[in-house]
């Protein structure tokens, strides 16, 4: 008599992991997952009033903080004497686009990207968005078209060539004669963030740019000339993104390095 492998009740117990079709163990699929990333429409008619139905046909974040990232009560007491007001004017952010694009430079990006460009991560809280990734590829752009403007310079050519103690000759191409002028202490130079923030400010970006400084009396020891630098860096970024590279070398060669006497 052959005895069975297994008793009953053990087969009872493993038989509805083997069959997927009806064991209740089975995972659900995607589209029936019990829960939700979301309230209903009605819910947030409920809790938000007419601030849920705003933000449902479209209200851009930039243009107000969204009622679900304001908190019922203030952690911190608020600071007397520093309400900093910030632009909220579009014609004068199109005016300072303008002065630093060129004709036409307030119709390059769309709306939301010309607030979010001009916007530090300090005002608000970052509620409505900020410029920090903008800005970082921004700066790689500019840090790229300044060391071809370097290694294209007719004046870093006239570097005499170090004699070698052995007589030995290096290596020369046409393309190679710039190369010694693309150094560290060069680009730090030209791109120090004191003229990079004076550029800026005569584009008019201080006055357009949205943040909170820690001292509303002394804005340049808040880092008003670091703010700056990066919404300028960031509209840069914005550029490349909606128009392309070529357009958004163009404008740093004509609006920022050959400002900075970089031809």
């Amino acid at each position: 008599m052959v005895k069975p492998l297994a008793s009953p009740s053990v087969v009872n117990f493993v038989k509805p992991f083997t069959r997927r079709a009806s064991c209740r163990y089975a995972p659900l699929h995607p589209a029936t997952k019990p829960f939700s990333t979301s309230n209903t429409r009605r819910e947030e008619e409920e809790r938000y009033g007419n601030r849920g139905r705003d933000l449902r046909e479209g209200t851009p974040r930039w243009k107000s903080t969204p009622a679900r990232y304001k908190a019922p009560v203030r952690s911190k007491p608020p600071v007397l004497n520093n309400d900093f007001v910030v632009n909220e004017d579009p014609a004068r952010l199109d005016r300072a686009y303008v002065r630093l694009l060129g004709r036409g430079g307030e119709t390059m990006l769309t709306e939301e990207v010309k607030w979010l460009a001009v916007t530090h991560k300090s005002f608000d809280h970052g509620k409505r968005g900020y410029n920090d990734r903008l800005a970082f590829l921004g700066k790689r752009i500019v840090d790229l078209q300044t060391s071809l403007a370097l290694l294209q310079n007719p004046s870093t050519r006239q570097i005499p060539p170090m004699q070698d103690q052995y007589g030995r000759e290096p290596f020369r191409h046409p393309a190679l004669e710039g190369l010694e002028g693309i150094t560290e202490h060069g680009k730090a130079t030209i791109l120090d963030k004191h003229r990079v923030g004076g550029l800026a400010e005569h584009y008019g970006l201080d006055a357009v740019v949205r943040w909170k400084p820690k001292r509303m009396t002394n804005l340049p020891g808040s880092g008003l000339t670091v703010v700056i630098s990066q919404a300028l860096y960031a509209i840069i970024g914005a550029v490349a993104l909606q128009k392309g590279g070529d357009v958004a070398n163009t404008v740093v060669r004509e609006r920022i390095l050959n400002p900075l006497g970089l031809h």
